[in-house]
């Protein structure tokens, strides 16, 4: 009998989880899956560790269920899968630590309601991660949770990197950069080494893109300077978040087009990015297939400005020591990393291009000055390995 370590990602209307055995030192994947399609069509679909399906319903309109009844599902489900194992304990993904939380924690009542307190700065993120965790504390307050950060990982930049020019009393109240994906960055973080030692110890940009897109400085292991800022919606143009903005912008949509604030939020996070510049999908592949000339700009605008990010976290870092791609389209589009790496020749980025459509690992020529990699990130495994880590605490007491 092993103990398992449940890892679970809440969003607006869907859960994704993954179970975890512990084997000695090492957390072996039992299964994964998601519910999605909450409140309107539910599906559900889980996958053993070699990627077979070992569970898969649907429900029809009008049986429609929340989150709460997608965990009591999924308790269900992982009830049968789990036989003889124990579940020892839950992590789950929370986007926003604020100033307080710069390393996971167990979570309390008293805890989630600071976290609560976030929701301001993470809107529609915050509030779905936090709703399965109240649910297993009134049902299972015997079960250990722990709470895992996206913006922790950045916590270790320079006061310089995490600052706006504004007046300390803004400062002050929290409003500063965060940075997010830091539980991709820090998995990259740890795997990089594996692949080149040398770099690991020197400076990488981390390339996370995908719906969601960003890029971190990390040196020595750890983030010196990030794109995202003090929300998930900064830097670079994203599935449908437009990124980096002026903020002369947001005041020309109150003033002038008499956008109120939800106006703007809808569409700066859903109605932007490669969705709003192309108008025809947020979805990179469908836009690389495209004859569309808009669907060619939106593609043409995501490269540029991860181009110029490139070069704006390598001055943080006085040059950089190598590259990586990873997430959705770092790890599948060839031709987005192929872009990218020509446009990154200055650098001293020489691109291998059957290595590039053959998905790496190293994608460069072996006389590249500097080496660029595709390493999957995996910020499920991360969340087991700092719950397992808490649980230690936990049961040596």
């Amino acid at each position: 009998m092993s103990d398992a370590i449940l890892v679970i990602n809440a969003g607006s209307s869907s859960i994704k989880f993954s179970l975890f055995l512990e084997r000695g030192d090492a957390l072996d994947l039992l299964l994964g899956g998601q519910l999605e399609g909450l409140y309107t069509t539910p599906r559900f679909k889980a996958k053993g560790a070699t990627g077979a399906i070992i569970g898969e319903k649907e429900w029809p309109q009008g049986q429609a269920f929340g989150h709460d009844g997608g965990i009591a599902y999924l308790a269900d489900f992982l009830r049968e899968q789990l036989g003889e194992h124990r579940l020892a304990a839950v992590g789950h993904r929370v986007v926003h630590g604020g100033l307080d939380y710069a390393a996971p924690v167990r979570l309390t009542a008293g805890i989630v309601d600071q976290l609560e307190q976030l929701v301001p700065l993470a809107p529609l993120h915050q509030p779905h991660n936090l709703t399965p965790i109240r649910l297993l504390l009134a049902n299972r307050p015997e079960l250990p949770q722990v709470a895992c950060f996206d913006t922790a990982f950045h916590r270790a930049q320079p006061a310089v990197a995490q600052a706006f020019a504004l007046p300390s009393a803004m400062t002050d109240r929290g409003v500063r950069r965060y940075g997010f994906h830091g539980l991709s960055y820090e998995y990259i973080a740890s795997a990089l080494p594996q692949h080149d030692p040398s770099a690991a110890k020197g400076r990488t940009v981390v390339l996370h893109l995908g719906n969601g897109a960003s890029m971190c400085a990390i040196q020595s292991g750890k983030s010196v300077a990030s794109t995202m800022g003090f929300t998930a919606v900064d830097g670079l143009p994203m599935g449908t978040r437009c990124g980096n903005l002026d903020p002369g912008v947001i005041l020309y949509m109150m003033d002038e087009l008499k956008m109120d604030t939800r106006a703007i939020e809808k569409l700066i996070y859903q109605q932007s990015g490669l969705l709003g510049v192309s108008g025809i999908s947020s979805d990179m592949r469908t836009l690389l297939d495209s004859t569309d000339p808009k669907a060619k700009f939106a593609v043409d605008l995501f490269v540029y400005r991860v181009a110029r990010e490139l070069g704006s976290l390598a001055a943080a870092m006085n040059g950089v020591d190598a590259l990586v791609f990873t997430a959705g389209i770092g790890e599948h589009s060839a031709p987005i990393r192929e872009r990218v790496c020509r446009a990154a020749a200055w650098l001293g980025v020489e691109l291998d291009s059957t290595a590039n459509a053959a998905g790496g690992p190293r994608i460069s020529t072996a006389s590249s000055r500097i080496p660029a990699w595709v390493i999957p990130t995996n910020e499920e495994l991360m969340i087991a390995r700092h719950t397992r880590h808490i649980l230690g605490s936990i049961r040596s007491r």
